[in-house]
């Protein structure tokens, strides 16, 4: 009977641990969809391309700052499905860092970059939300 009630103690404590979890994870909650289409498309129009892999946490984090608009990201998976090796498309263009992003002027920038270091590489203009944090930001 003892063994029985520590069993399902455990059980609970396990479930808590992980509604817990989830619930601060919450906070952590991607953009609004499709907030920035518009802004995915445009980089994607303008040549910029964004090299990176799945297990890559830096490029994962570039993607969720997009939210549901990084499905529009003109996104080039680099790694190989085993995670071990390098497509062939990402070894000819000797990228050698994740991400990367290149734009249609050959220059390269590597590392997470900020909504406004995208907009100055491309023509394209910032999200509204972006804008009006960067005013703000600057008084």
């Amino acid at each position: 009977m003892n063994n029985i009630k520590i069993f399902f103690s455990i059980i609970g404590i396990l479930i808590l641990g992980v509604i817990v979890t989830v619930l601060l994870r919450s906070g952590e909650a991607p953009a609004q969809s499709g907030q920035y289409d518009a802004f995915a498309q445009c980089l994607k129009d303008e040549g910029a391309v964004f090299y990176g892999t799945f297990w890559c946490p830096f490029c994962q984090a570039q993607k969720k700052m997009f939210g549901t608009s990084a499905k529009l990201l003109p996104y080039a998976e680099c790694s190989t499905l085993d995670g071990k090796s390098q497509v062939q498309e990402c070894k000819d263009k000797n990228i050698s860092g994740y991400p990367t992003w290149e734009f249609a002027d050959g220059s390269r920038l590597t590392g997470k970059l900020s909504f406004e270091q995208l907009a100055e590489k491309t023509s394209c203009s910032l999200p509204e939300s972006q804008t009006s944090e960067t005013s703000e930001s600057s008084q």
